[in-house]
């Protein structure tokens, strides 16, 4: 059975002391919470802190991108020994805001994933269209394409350390979120891919995750769907006690 994971992409916000606090307060509400995968990708300033914070919690610790070499002449990148060393377990790559505002493509996005894996850290790989290609029922060919060029040359063993996080970019931040049915139709044809494009093994076990102005309210509707494993958070996880409601479902 797909453990549900549920993670808070804590974007470009937070202090390292705002962060500290907030992930104290996430500590108490969730302690009890054994069935649930808890994972907050803070800032790369606030992970050295954070990481303190939830030593021997039952939250883990991620990062929100990282570069595809170990290191180097790269200027402003952070390394994936670098996240190993702060004891981060996951990073978010290919986020639509890296992607659209970042210009990162499939390919540089597959060099990562390929990076993150070496350095036995898991990827949770994002995948979404816009609104104008929604329109253009063209949502499926997007997904499709960028599973396929982020996945490109990834061996099956290796799926059971990637998460793949379906955000529809129309829904991020936006307070829009796809219908729980709409969110499932996409999640399925992913895991239907997966399986063409791997095995069934991999098909039915690969954690698919929604995004998307995820909160409190909508949260439990999309748990129901039988292909959705939990959700990429992004505002509400800012929010300790919202968060909570959250991994709660």
């Amino acid at each position: 059975m797909r453990k549900p994971l549920m993670a808070g992409n804590w974007k470009m916000n937070c202090t390292v002391k705002d962060a500290v606090e907030l992930v104290k307060e996430l500590k108490k509400y969730v302690k009890d919470v054994k069935n649930t995968e808890i994972l907050v990708c803070p800032p790369f300033t606030a992970l050295n802190e954070v990481s303190r914070t939830v030593k021997d919690s039952n939250i883990e610790l991620g990062a929100q991108n990282m570069g595809y070499e170990d290191s180097g002449a790269f200027t402003g990148e952070i390394s994936p020994l670098m996240l190993r060393e702060l004891k981060c377990r996951y990073v978010i790559l290919g986020h639509s805001e890296r992607r659209h505002i970042f210009n990162e493509n499939d390919g540089v996005i597959n060099k990562k994933i390929k990076c993150a894996l070496k350095n036995n850290l898991k990827p949770i790989l994002c995948v979404g269209e816009t609104l104008l290609q929604r329109r253009a029922n063209l949502t499926k060919k997007i997904i499709l394409n960028q599973i396929q060029n982020g996945l490109k040359d990834i061996k099956a063993d290796d799926m059971k350390n990637i998460v793949v996080a379906y955000e529809p970019v129309w829904a991020i931040g936006t307070g829009k979120t796809a219908m729980p049915y709409q969110a499932q139709e996409i999640h399925a044809s992913i895991r239907d891919l997966l399986e063409d494009m791997f095995n069934q093994d991999v098909g039915f076990n690969t954690r698919i995750i929604y995004g998307g102005s995820v909160k409190p309210d909508n949260i439990k509707e999309l748990m129901m769907q039988s292909d959705i494993d939990g959700a990429l958070v992004g505002g509400a996880s800012l929010k300790a006690k919202d968060f909570s409601q959250i991994i709660r479902y």
